[in-house]
């Protein structure tokens, strides 16, 4: 190794280095803020506490943004429809817009109802059990993006909101059934976006990829596809996007139409699909010109059918992220607002109302967290399991809407997680699947060549040594002798290449096994993994508190 490249590696780990000071110090900055405000600017007996779950509050924020967000946008990156910057700055915008406008005024203070909080044996424990799981799921998150696994959120709070329960109260303080429902949805979850993704995919080839005229089939078939879309993107975002404030969104409508709506609290199915229908008519008649003038300066190839999905995954990725904004930021704040709840009212309560600090508290950390760390996960999600462009990233981002809307009505406890990795996992093993069929004759003719190709090369080496054999050689043996030693010689490299081409023929793989396999581990590991960790620190802070 020479001094130039000694330099060369000294000085990129020097800029990494510095890097990483740089993210941490910006991180650092946020966390000191939410302590100084948590402990200065609230008027509590026990502010001292309520600032170190702040402080924990925070760090589970940052490690949401850094983990779960990238499944909203590394498929578009993955694709290069959008870059990262661009995914960073769109998720980052739309994230804290979720948690902001639709995140509620309430949240539930036991998330999916796992524990029974009656059973704690005063308020105390209640936060320190609390307190306890959220920095539980923060550090496993951590983690988890360390080593580059995307794993759910959801999961790891409840194993963190299970784990302190647990060693406050016992066993019995967990409704295992509620958690045989979770554990189910490990298998649920993947399984249906892999399924409707690869069908997505599959789909789109049948009608687009395969034709012999494509530009004909994009005209005719890429308004339909985006209008479903736009169909099912609306009703997911209706129904979990919008729920939160549905009464306000009725109570608007009723102020400026003549129509007198009644007001209930969260919109049903039958009203979600009635926007999903109207949105996704709109979307076909704004569309379908647009598409006829795309295409008509563009060739009749495959690339050229990709791009035009392009501009609806960056409005995929946005509104993903806008729903998972408006959802998951309780994941950060929904322990952290019970236990501000239980310090100012001294009781537990089922719900708790979200303080605008709190609630800030998720949305910016969310985002920050994304912004300096979101990297890793992106391009783990976008290009590491199994290259994507924009029709197979379109299906990733219709698995990821259509699961929700289906698990909900269900009452399936999913994760839009492995949801996400499910439908990725989904295209990629149907491209292995429909490679696999298609190339079978071809490596059957390569087998059948090299063996006739064999089989002269040992004609050659027989007709050689015979002539070899010969005590007196004329002329022309010595030059046929020349020939076949040349001919043979050529022969073995054909063959050696013939070899090597058709072994990499039979071990084609689309999707990364290592990945698959620290992925799915890293999933059956985190409600386990929370859950310890969750106890050690419940009984850490028991042993300082007492």
């Amino acid at each position: 190794m020479d001094i130039h490249t000694l330099k060369k590696l000294e000085t990129n780990a020097t800029k990494s280095s510095q890097s990483d000071f740089l993210k941490m110090g910006i991180a650092l900055v946020f966390i000191l803020g939410v302590l100084w405000y948590a402990f200065g600017a609230q008027n509590v007996t026990n502010n001292a506490f309520l600032a170190i779950a702040a402080v924990f509050g925070a760090y589970m924020a940052l490690n949401i943004g850094a983990n779960d967000v990238a499944n909203n946008v590394g498929p578009a990156v993955g694709s290069k429809a959008l870059t990262m910057g661009g995914a960073i700055v769109i998720a980052s915008i739309f994230e804290a817009s979720g948690a902001l406008i639709a995140g509620g005024d309430v949240v539930s203070t036991i998330k999916k109802g796992i524990i029974d909080p009656a059973l704690f044996v005063n308020t105390q424990e209640f936060i320190w059990a609390m307190t306890a799981a959220l920095l539980a799921g923060g550090v496993w998150l951590n983690v988890a993006t360390k080593v580059g696994a995307p794993v759910s959120t959801t999961h790891s709070i409840v194993g963190g909101v299970m784990g302190g329960g647990i060693a406050a109260a016992g066993f019995s303080i967990v409704s295992w059934g509620t958690m045989g429902k979770i554990a189910a949805s490990w298998i649920i979850s993947p399984v249906l976006g892999a399924i409707i993704a690869a069908g997505f995919l599959y789909t789109i080839k049948k009608s687009i990829i395969y034709k012999e005229d494509r530009l004909a089939a994009m005209n005719k078939m890429v308004p339909i596809y985006v209008s479903i879309m736009a169909f099912a993107f609306a009703t997911y975002l209706t129904l979990k996007g919008l729920k939160k404030i549905w009464p306000s969104i009725l109570e608007t409508v009723n102020a400026i139409t003549p129509f007198t709506l009644e007001i209930v609290k969260k919109p049903s199915l039958f009203a979600a699909l009635g926007i999903g229908l109207v949105t996704a008519i709109l979307t076909y008649l704004v569309v379908k010109p647009m598409v006829q003038k795309a295409s008509s300066k563009l060739k009749n190839t495959a690339k050229d059918a990709n791009s035009l999905f392009t501009v609806p995954l960056i409005f995929a990725a946005a509104l993903l992220s806008f729903a998972h904004g408006a959802n998951d930021v309780a994941n950060a704040i929904g322990p952290l607002a019970a236990v501000a709840d239980a310090i100012q009212s001294s009781a537990i309560s089922s719900k708790a109302s979200i303080p605008l600090w709190v609630m800030l508290i998720g949305a910016i950390g969310i985002s920050l967290g994304l912004a300096l760390y979101g990297p890793k996960l992106i391009r783990t999600v976008g290009s590491e399991i199994t290259e994507l462009n924009q029709i197979r990233a379109y299906s990733v981002a219709m698995a990821a809407a259509i699961t929700v809307i289906i698990a909900s009505q269900l009452g399936l406890p999913v994760s839009s997680t492995h949801i996400a990795i499910g439908g990725i996992f989904g295209v990629g093993f149907l491209r292995e699947f429909l490679s696999t069929t298609s190339a079978q004759e071809r490596i059957e003719a390569e087998e059948v060549q090299l063996c006739e190709d064999i089989k002269i090369k040992a004609e050659h080496k027989t007709e050689l040594k015979g002539l070899k054999a010969h005590d007196q050689k004329s002329e022309d043996e010595k030059t046929r002798i020349k020939e076949l030693k040349s001919t043979i010689k050529e022969e073995k490299e054909v063959i050696k290449s013939e070899k090597k081409h058709l072994k990499r023929a039979k071990k084609i793989k689309y999707v990364q096994r290592s990945a698959v396999m620290k992925i799915i581990a890293a999933w059956i590991i985190t409600v386990p993994t929370a859950a310890l960790l969750s106890a050690f620190f419940f009984y850490v802070i028991k042993t300082i508190m007492t």
